[in-house]
């Protein structure tokens, strides 16, 4: 397939390398920043341009890979070339191309990407969303030539997917930086913890997180827990993460989830 990238990020990144890789053409790179779009496009063989009026027609599948609240504006731009249109928003609904173009379509991956690592886009979820059944047909023969897990996905169930990752990527990568910067408050190194994350990680491979909780506040030790509030006196935010987290831990081994 022929393949326009809107956006040059991270995931339009991995996104391109994917296509190039499983032999489809990239025909351009579009990024407001020439050499940003420059990049990416030298790695996949294709042009960069900065300007939307650049857009060559020769394509069949444009790839929105942009910050949300730009989408729009884009596919209002794209919808003259009369072509499929596909975003990779999590949490965009697709209604947002409809507006625009009936040949429209989602393509998100549920993966966190940074260009400077690796990683076998084989393993990578993709979830699909078309505006019909032949679109969503088309759509899913292009992932299954980059992905072995590919899952029709509806926009609110996309919803809940991005709202679950966040929970289950972000969040916890900021808490391994409130462990980092603890630990270098006191000259101990990060790589101490490093095989306690991916055993922490790898159970969850296996078994529900719910089944594999483990630390002060499912044993309900208050004890400890005021000892470790004391400890972050100085730092009251950090305090309240603590306090929220620790009863939400305790709700969920009372049954209740976490809630109130």
């Amino acid at each position: 397939m022929r393949i326009t990238l809107i956006g040059s990020g991270n995931v339009a990144t991995h996104l391109g390398a994917a296509f190039k890789n499983a032999g489809h053409q990239i025909v351009q790179v579009y990024s407001p920043n020439l050499q940003n779009a420059a990049l990416l496009a030298y790695h996949i063989k294709a042009e960069a341009i900065d300007d939307l009026q650049q857009i060559n027609p020769n394509t069949e599948a444009f790839i929105i890979s942009v910050k949300d609240d730009v989408i729009e504006g884009i596919a209002q731009q794209l919808a003259a070339h009369d072509k499929l249109i596909l975003h990779t928003s999590g949490s965009t609904d697709i209604s947002v191309l409809l507006k625009y173009n009936v040949k429209a379509g989602v393509f998100y991956p549920l993966q966190t990407f940074s260009r400077t690592k690796e990683l076998n886009f084989w393993n990578v979820p993709l979830c699909l969303e078309g505006a019909n059944e032949n679109i969503f047909k088309i759509i899913t023969e292009l992932a299954q030539t980059v992905s072995n897990n590919v899952y029709p996905v509806n926009s609110a169930q996309r919803r809940v997917l991005h709202l679950a990752a966040v929970f289950a990527c972000n969040f916890p990568n900021y808490l391994y930086s409130i462990a980092q910067g603890l630990l270098a408050d006191n000259h101990l190194e990060f790589d101490m913890l490093k095989p306690l994350i991916l055993e922490t990680a790898d159970k969850v491979q296996q078994q529900l997180p719910a089944a594999v909780q483990t630390g002060p506040a499912v044993r309900n030790d208050e004890t400890t827990m005021n000892r470790h509030l004391e400890m972050l006196q100085n730092q009251p935010m950090l305090q309240q993460i603590y306090q929220l987290l620790s009863q939400g831990i305790i709700k969920m081994d009372k049954g209740t989830n976490g809630k109130a």
